[in-house]
């Protein structure tokens, strides 16, 4: 049977392992550790290695994992990446057990960036997105524009609804403060709250989260929405020119959130 589950690295990294047949990838593998520990209590074997972008929380343990290993590792072909040996571009796809996945390039966080979406009978859709897309918020632009980033959640946006969203980070409950702000009166983002709330009270991730909801709570899939165009224009001090500069001013005010 094939399942999706999260190894917790860092403060609030998930590392999402993939396994099917006894056989387990990794996504995003920033700390070897867990995932060693992970592998040996379940007693699965790593076949391979998916990568989103550049950031050392993403690829610190890949090289340790690669030592004692024959496997490939997936990742942008733009990518300065040097452990990656099966390099990926825009609409490949790459064969698991059970899911197949379609690279998708999503620049805006770094310029590297790429997802990975794919369907599997059991599963349903899935997304791995890395820092793009998280709940209720999305990545902080270190190297890309306003207009990458809208670029690359238009794309996202347009998955199927029923899309599970594997994002990189625990970050639902800030992102969920920040959205509450842009958003006072959203049901949809006060009912998140709650639910959310409720599983970190328990200690369980408030991830993968639905695209279809986080298209009713996350103020940066929602940058065409009346309610989020009055606050940039706050921010701004002037009607925004576009929904890029929507999402300039909204992220920005997240930036200092």
């Amino acid at each position: 049977m094939a399942k999706i589950f999260p190894i917790p690295a860092f403060h609030d990294n998930y590392i999402w392992l993939y396994e099917s047949q006894e056989q387990a990838w990794v996504v995003d593998p920033g700390d070897a550790g867990p995932v060693e520990a992970c592998l040996l209590e379940h007693g699965l074997e790593l076949a391979g290695i998916l990568v989103t972008h550049h950031h050392m929380d993403h690829v610190g343990g890949i090289r340790s994992l690669i030592a004692r290993r024959d496997i490939p590792v997936y990742g942008y072909q733009k990518a300065s990446i040097p452990m990656i040996n099966h390099p990926l571009n825009e609409g490949e796809t790459l064969e698991l057990p059970g899911l197949t996945l379609r690279v998708i390039t999503v620049p805006g966080h770094t310029m590297d960036h790429i997802a990975y979406f794919g369907t599997s009978p059991e599963l349903g859709p899935v997304l791995f997105c890395g820092d793009t897309l998280f709940s209720a918020g999305c990545g902080r632009l270190f190297e890309g524009t306003p207009e990458n980033m809208l670029d690359s959640l238009v794309k996202l946006k347009s998955l199927p609804g029923e899309t599970k969203v594997y994002c990189a980070h625990e970050y639902t409950l800030s992102n969920l403060a920040f959205a509450k702000a842009v958003m006072p009166d959203s049901d949809a983002v006060q009912q998140r709250i709650n639910e959310c709330a409720d599983l970190r009270q328990q200690g369980i991730p408030t991830l993968p989260s639905l695209l279809s909801r986080e298209m009713e709570f996350n103020p940066f899939l929602r940058t065409n929405d009346a309610k989020v165009v009055a606050q940039a224009r706050t921010k701004l001090g002037h009607e925004p020119q576009n929904e890029a500069e929507v999402m300039g001013a909204i992220r920005k005010w997240k930036d200092n959130f």
